[in-house]
Parts: structure tokens; sequence; C-alpha cells
């Protein structure tokens, strides 16, 4: 499956007009929807500077069930942020993408990195699923849920 976000054309006064700045693609910007605002204000000004695709925002029972059988989550249904509505969690890749890259926790460090510095500045509380006890370490988490962030309680 691949993951997909389009590009616009931008053009500021007095630069060249072949310069383009990231945004969501149509599935993208369907998945964000179904998020909490301050997950969509996030991720639209991430975006604006970092090539994202958002993979998943609300789960539903089926969907959740799913990722947990197959171990790609911890919870069941009813215990993810994912599972309320709006979701108070979002599923997030850096652009581009390929299936390899789900091995490489430095391309998501990366990433996550950027998200988690604009939360601050916007003065968003998130989690990052690459760091559950927020320590800035992922060498010891049990669990790595790379592409995962969500609202703080």
């Amino acid at each position: 499956m691949g993951f997909f976000i389009a590009c616009q054309n931008v053009s500021r006064p007095g630069e060249a007009t072949n310069k383009t700045m990231p945004s969501f693609g149509k599935k993208s910007q369907a998945r964000l929807d179904t998020c909490h605002r301050d997950l969509q204000r996030l991720m639209q000004a991430v975006v604006e500077k970092y090539d994202i695709s958002i993979i998943c925002g609300y789960r539903s029972q089926e969907e959740q069930e799913r990722a947990f059988l197959e171990g790609r989550s911890k919870a069941r249904f009813g215990e993810s942020k994912h599972n309320r509505w709006p979701s108070k969690a979002v599923d997030v890749v850096p652009w581009p993408f390929a299936v390899a890259d789900w091995q490489d926790p430095t391309y998501f460090s990366h990433m996550a990195g950027y998200i988690k510095a604009v939360a601050d500045q916007m003065g968003i509380q998130i989690r990052w699923g690459g760091d559950w006890n927020m320590d800035r370490r992922t060498n010891n988490e049990t669990f790595l849920d790379m592409p995962h962030f969500e609202l703080m309680d």
C-alpha cells in the first residue's frame, strides 16, 4: 500500500513560481478530519514545512481489533485514543515513504522531533509512540509505534 501526498504550487512576491509547499492529499486530509481539532491544527502546521502523510486517525471497533490481532497495537477497542471521537491519536509517516522505512527508526525519530517541536511552539501536549515514557530515548521502550502521536490528557 502506498501513501500519497499532493503538492500545490505556491508563489510569493519576488519568488519563482516553481516552488512547491507540501499539503495533504485527499486520503490524508480525510483521515486527519477524524481527529481532534488540536491534532488537525498541529499536522496542518507541520505539513507546511515537513512533508508527511496521515495513515490513520479514528479507528472503528473492527479496525482496532484487527490492529490488535496483527500486533500493530497493544490496545483493544476502547483502550486506544484512536477510538475516541474525534480521535485523540493520529498515525503519521514521513514522505516519501517506502516499505523498508518501517525498519528505520532514525527516519521516524527525525520526523517525531520536528512534530514535537512544532507542538511545543503551539502549546499542544503530545506523546510519541516511539517514546512512551517521554525520556527522549527509543531504546528502552518495549513497544515502538513510530507513526503514533497522541494528545496528552
